[in-house]
């Protein structure tokens, strides 16, 4: 069953989206491949810190958070991942490592990876290991109103 805010976020925003039901997955990488999406497609939610605070970094499921990169994307600031435990207890209702996108629904900040932005669709875990939400990428900006990192094209 989907998150319960990221349904009521749906829901409540007529947004079209699809449900994909899969095995049990615990990386990205495998639940791209267990709902037949391209790594480079699907989105996975990294937990960062930027000065002890919280924040999520959505990007495509088949690249590594490069700390250097995010830092000056974000301003030189510094940049950290965030350890489960430090994070586990802000997302309620989900479960560990399958975070939606949708940092507003839990008080944070939102950053997406340039490299998502430019898909007709976006694909991402709803709240458990069992489960993905497809939809239109436009929905998605819409409704989460991340702030765009180029991360791709910094050296």
């Amino acid at each position: 069953m989907l998150s319960p805010r990221l349904h009521n976020l749906l829901d409540a925003g007529h947004t079209p989206y699809t449900t994909l039901t899969h095995p049990r997955t615990v990386t990205a990488h495998e639940t791209a491949s267990a709902v037949r999406v391209e790594p480079n497609h699907f989105a996975k939610t990294v937990m960062i810190k930027t000065d002890g605070r919280l924040a999520m970094v959505v990007m495509p499921a088949a690249y590594r958070a490069d700390l250097y990169r995010l830092s000056l994307a974000l301003g030189g600031v510094p940049v950290e991942l965030a350890e489960e435990t430090e994070f586990r207890g802000a997302f309620p209702d989900c479960e560990p490592g399958a975070m939606p996108p949708f940092g507003h629904l839990y008080g944070m900040p939102v950053y997406i990876d340039s490299r998502l932005a430019h898909q007709d669709e976006i694909a991402f875990n709803a709240g458990n290991h069992t489960e993905v939400v497809r939809m239109p990428y436009t929905e998605f900006e819409r409704l989460a109103a991340p702030e765009m990192l180029w991360l791709a094209h910094m050296m």
